[in-house]
């Protein structure tokens, strides 16, 4: 297996808005990350995973850019940005920025272009269709709209948009279009960017045609989402190998995609080496556990990943939440009597299973989810489409804000939580959004006065990987895929074997094992370890590594 610093690495995603805003405005900016690099030094990170800091104008919170070549100005300035880049370069930290091209935003020059006629040399770089039958183009549903399509009454057209209606899809088919993306690519690394995450990268080559989904309609509008359909279409191997031929082959540099709608098999063609195109991708199925969690499934969904990838060359990535998903700790750990032990054994699992592991902002203290008491303190475009969606299909206003309140993505954009004065210590005005009232326990300021806290669990742990190539390049082996409660696994190379044990249950557990659990206590959310023999004994939410 080939050593790469990415894989060695340890990525802190910063969600700029909700980090730290440094003044006053109530939202997070670039100067706020500056401030609290010596934090992110001290906890050991690596690389720092920033969302979109482009200009837009914030109908997705960035995800709709306007100037791939200008700072939103609310985050700050170009000047900022260098600086961020540079002081973080001087504490040994990467950055990776967020590149996304499969939309930009209806404000972009390009698209402002395109629709000011059909003939516009512009026109091609979006995707354009005359209407069928006096309605869209094909039954296709966006995921924040009824329809991916929306009409242009100027030039009597459809564009597609794949989510909101201000996020135009670009058309990769067309060579200009993915000519300026790489020059915009080479704009940023010859700043000294480390890399990219990829957005929705596997959405960018459309199916050959644009046919309409076979599936019956599958949403309250009559529309069909069919992100298999969307996704993972022949021909995109050869944009994202064309991608590296011309840009990332130039540059010591780290890729992740996100790609929705994948399997392991797909994804080995985009990860693998030879093929030269991603270092690793952010899949889903893990996510989609979230709703009904269930570890005998996670774990098949863990050793499916591994065996589809690490033997063929590639490499994965390991998360439980990030800016789209709820907290982890209140969905596959238990939030409230045992918040502290569950957030150290979910962290404990993601730095110890292969791949390289992502902290999203927060997790590093046990952030949890937050009570929002109406749709009005929403402010995500996809919660609210989500509300309206269920509410039509019948579900109680009440029951819908309920489950938003379990799984929405604006869980993990709540401000950050620094200390327990008036706004976490995050902002001095109003925080563009809500913060979580736990805000008096849970904060950063109490995590470093606790020597027992999950900060410096996270910390050790980080160490751990730094000097201990077992857990990174170690073989894995899951010894109890069946157990319903226990993850029991081992990582191994030629000079070390670890044992990792994880109770995944409120009760205290006995499990057998085809090996000694004994051995030396590498790192425990428990001062002890009262296993014997064979036999793992592991109380409510136990995590504990073993040297054997």
């Amino acid at each position: 297996m080939n050593k790469k610093w990415w894989k060695e690495a340890v990525v802190y995603q910063i969600y700029p808005r909700s980090f730290k805003d440094s003044n006053g405005d109530g939202i997070g900016d670039l100067r706020g990350v500056i401030e609290k690099l010596d934090y992110l030094k001290d906890l050991g990170i690596d690389v720092i995973w920033l969302n979109p800091i482009y200009s837009s104008p914030n109908d997705d919170n960035g995800y709709d850019i306007s100037d791939y070549y200008s700072i939103m100005s609310e985050f700050g300035t170009m000047e900022d940005f260098d600086e961020l880049l540079d002081e973080a370069h001087k504490r040994g930290i990467k950055i990776v920025m967020d590149l996304v091209v499969n939309h930009t935003s209806d404000e972009h020059k390009w698209f402002v272009e395109s629709r000011s006629s059909r003939d516009n040399p512009y026109r091609d770089y979006y995707i354009w269709r005359d209407g069928k039958n006096g309605k869209e183009p094909n039954n296709w549903a966006g995921e924040f709209t009824p329809s991916a399509w929306e009409y242009d009454e100027k030039t009597g057209q459809y564009y597609l948009h794949l989510f909101s209606k201000k996020q135009p899809d670009l058309n990769w088919e067309h060579e200009p279009v993915r000519k300026a993306v790489y020059e915009m690519m080479h704009f940023w690394f010859k700043k000294g960017i480390d890399g990219f995450r990829m957005d929705v990268i596997n959405l960018i080559k459309k199916p050959a045609g644009l046919p309409d989904s076979k599936l019956a309609p599958n949403t309250p509008y009559g529309y069909v989402y069919d992100g298999k359909l969307y996704a993972n279409n022949p021909g995109l191997l050869d944009f994202l190998q064309e991608m590296n031929r011309n840009v990332l082959s130039k540059y010591d540099c780290m890729t992740v995609g996100e790609a929705v709608h994948i399997t392991p098999e797909i994804a080995v063609d985009y990860v693998k080496e030879d093929n030269k195109a991603l270092n690793m991708v952010f899949h889903f199925e893990v996510m989609d556990l979230k709703e009904n969690f269930d570890l005998v499934r996670f774990k098949e969904i863990q050793q499916k990943w591994y065996d589809g990838i690490i033997p063929h060359g590639g490499w994965n990535s390991q998360y439980l939440n990030n800016h789209d998903q709820p907290r982890q700790v209140s969905i596959y750990g238990n939030d409230k009597e045992y918040r502290v032990l569950s957030a150290k054994l979910l962290g404990t699992m993601i730095h110890t299973l292969p791949g390289t592991p992502y902290v999203y902002q927060g997790e590093e203290i046990g952030m949890t989810n937050c009570e929002f008491e109406s749709i009005k303190e929403y402010n995500d475009i996809h919660a609210r489409f989500k509300y309206d969606q269920m509410v039509k299909k019948g579900m109680s206003e009440e029951d819908a804000l309920k489950w938003l309140n379990k799984y929405s993505r604006e869980h993990g954009r709540t401000p950050m939580q620094w200390d327990d004065t008036e706004n976490a210590g995050f902002s001095t005005g109003k925080p563009w959004l809500k913060v979580n009232p736990n805000y008096k326990n849970i904060n950063v300021k109490a995590a470093l006065a606790d020597p027992n806290s999950i900060f410096y669990h996270y910390k050790k742990l980080i160490s751990l990987r730094k000097n201990n190539e077992v857990m990174v390049y170690g073989d894995f082996k899951d010894l109890l895929p069946e157990h319903p409660q226990i993850y029991a696994y081992t990582r191994t190379t030629a000079f070390a074997k670890w044992l990792i044990l994880l109770n995944f249950s409120a009760t205290e557990i006995d499990a057998e094992l085809d090996i000694n659990a004994e051995g030396k206590v590498v790192l425990s959310n428990y001062p002890d370890y009262k296993g014997k023999g064979r036999v793992a004994h592991l109380r409510p939410y136990e995590a504990v590594i073993l040297e054997l």
